[in-house]
């Protein structure tokens, strides 16, 4: 090469795209990927998409992605699947929830894990902290556990006449928020019931028997089987003419009355710049565990009519979206 070639060679080596770069390097990185979601759910394919977007932007578009999806109560699946993702030795494992971080944590400790859907990571053990996480796993929790009692408070805000509550959940995830949930009921004088569900079938026959009585309403947990069933459950709502309040917008997408929570999708791009840190050579126990940095409040007004309903118009200046 002569020198002249050489100098402009390396003086635009600044402005090469990474990816050019990482191909040099000669090895395709790979990255695993672990859902608690079907994969044909259209929330799973939208939070790979974001996730796998983000990373192009910074620059690896070669990556090699295996992904494994896994429904929240298939334990023997779950443990297999982090197996098979850890015996592949990727660079990295993105993990969707609390159990599928879980199932890994229990496969690897050297193997770098960042986690998008967490409620309580130092609670579970999974991190030390949230400034120094201290193992080869971090992430991103999607909430505070004083969310319970603000949504509690949106359920009396919207629904005036609620006096009892139903707190349907599947995993044990949703007790992170219990205690706000319960200190709130207290000082607004609402009876909240607490009910662990298996399955669709026993959370239709739940609802359906607290529907008997007057005054009702629901807080539905954020919980990944519940996630997975949202068409099921924003009906079941519906058809029971109960006002509930949701943690997640594609439940008020779904035909749900409310819903406020963090956006789940910037949570899975946030973690493709930890992915990229990692991929470059910072470790997970040196990256901090982070908080949702986004909140939507999305009002479905189709639904709110249906119930008879009267959004009073400062809860409708707070939404971030309104559904006519």
């Amino acid at each position: 090469m002569k020198r002249r070639e050489f100098i402009a060679l390396v003086g635009g080596a600044g402005v090469w795209p990474k990816i050019a770069l990482a191909q040099l390097s000669g090895r395709t990185r790979r990255v695993g990927v672990m859902f608690a979601l079907p994969e044909n759910d259209p929330q799973a394919q939208s939070r790979l998409a974001v996730f796998r977007s983000e990373l192009r932007k910074l620059g690896w578009a070669d990556l090699t992605i295996e992904a494994r999806y896994v429904a929240l109560n298939d334990a023997a699946t779950r443990e297999r699947y982090a197996r098979e993702l850890v015996a592949l030795q990727p660079d990295l494992i993105l993990s969707q929830t609390t159990d599928t971080t879980e199932a890994l944590l229990k496969e690897t400790h050297t193997i770098p894990i960042v986690f998008t859907i967490v409620g309580d990571p130092v609670g579970r053990g999974f991190v030390e902290s949230f400034p120094r996480p201290g193992r080869n796993v971090t992430g991103f929790i999607t909430a505070e556990p004083s969310m319970g009692g603000k949504w509690l408070e949106m359920l009396r805000e919207v629904a005036p006449d609620i006096a009892r509550v139903l707190v349907p959940f599947n995993s044990s995830t949703a007790e992170y928020y219990f205690d706000s949930l319960k200190v709130t009921a207290s000082r607004l004088g609402i009876d909240a019931s607490f009910t662990f569900v298996r399955d669709v079938s026993e959370l239709e026959t739940t609802v359906a028997a607290y529907a008997r009585e007057p005054h009702g309403g629901l807080i539905v947990m954020p919980d990944a089987y519940i996630t997975g069933h949202r068409t099921e459950m924003t009906a079941l709502a519906a058809r029971h003419r109960l006002p509930a309040v949701y943690a997640y917008r594609f439940f008020a997408d779904s035909g749900g009355l409310l819903s406020y929570g963090s956006d789940l999708l910037d949570n899975f791009r946030r973690a493709a710049i930890y992915a990229d840190r990692i991929l470059k050579g910072e470790k997970p126990s040196q990256l901090p565990v982070q908080a949702p940095e986004k909140f939507e409040l999305v009002i479905n007004l189709k639904a709110a009519k249906a119930l008879g309903l009267d959004v009073s118009p400062s809860l409708l200046a707070r939404a971030h979206e309104v559904i006519e």
